[in-house]
């Protein structure tokens, strides 16, 4: 519906919920042909990081309702990133298959034994 009416910007937010894998990488790749081709402007509320980082130009991370750090994904997916925003300990690296960076968290400490 938002395509049909031809707008010049496009607000989402997490057009990937719900939908199967391979769904996913279509909207995605929908959305990057959408800005590359067309010229529109997509702005998306992911909370994939990786899924971000792979898709993206820009990204920022949010907390408490403020802006935490916004720029590119390299700027932005780092280690100190994903600890300060989301108290999540995790090893960023380069994506094998884009090279953009993918976070690989680390298994939360947990009480029980």
């Amino acid at each position: 519906m938002a395509l049909a009416q031809q707008t010049e910007i496009l607000l989402l937010d997490e057009p990937t919920t719900f939908l199967d894998l391979s769904h996913q990488i279509e909207v995605m790749e929908l959305l990057v042909r959408l800005v590359r081709r067309e010229g529109k402007t997509v702005v998306a509320v992911l909370h994939d990081l990786n899924q971000a980082a792979r898709y993206v130009d820009r990204m920022a991370v949010l907390r408490d309702g403020a802006i935490l750090t916004e720029g590119s994904p390299a700027e932005v997916m780092t280690a100190e990133t994903l600890w300060t925003g989301f108290g999540v300990q995790a090893e960023v690296h380069p994506d094998p298959v884009t090279g953009s960076p993918m976070a690989l968290p680390r298994a939360m400490q947990s009480d029980h034994s």
